[in-house]
């Protein structure tokens, strides 16, 4: 049995077993990274199964910390700066447990998307969710950060 993945919604399994083929599995062993900030984008992954972790580095004084944005499990993607120009990953990507994934190249991904147009118009609708998630989660971390900084400013 495979994974139901997000980005598959609302395509007829034919057209998504098309994207799957164009792809191939990587594994990840735990603490191991698959990208880092500012890497080239050249694949977006669906998650077979384990968990991915996503920070965002920060530098702290002398040293560089991850500071965790969100996770991602078995039926989810990430990645999606392959799609989005210029093309370079907007955070760090590290395996939280023993991890398998679907790796879809970004030429033949967009080259399917572009010859299906159907299956690209679903496809993207469903990145722009996945984006749209990602943006929800950013604003949610910068508001709290605001309403810290506006306490203690106000206190």
């Amino acid at each position: 049995m495979t994974t139901p993945f997000e980005l598959f919604a609302g395509l007829a399994e034919a057209d998504a077993n098309d994207i799957r083929v164009l792809g191939h599995i990587i594994r990840l062993a735990p603490g191991e990274g698959l990208f880092g900030l500012g890497d080239d984008a050249t694949h977006l992954y669906l998650v077979e199964r384990g968990r991915i972790a996503l920070t965002l580095p920060l530098r702290v004084g002398d040293r560089e910390q991850q500071v965790p944005v969100e996770e991602r499990s078995a039926g989810q993607a990430l990645g999606w700066s392959a799609l989005i120009p210029p093309h370079h990953f907007t955070l760090a990507a590290k395996a939280l447990a023993e991890t398998a994934l679907l790796a879809l190249p970004r030429t033949e991904l967009l080259a399917h998307m572009e010859s299906h147009p159907a299956v690209g118009y679903r496809f993207a609708l469903n990145v722009a969710s996945m984006v749209g998630h990602r943006l929800n989660v950013t604003q949610t971390m910068w508001l709290r950060e605001v309403q810290r900084v506006v306490t203690l400013s106000y206190a």
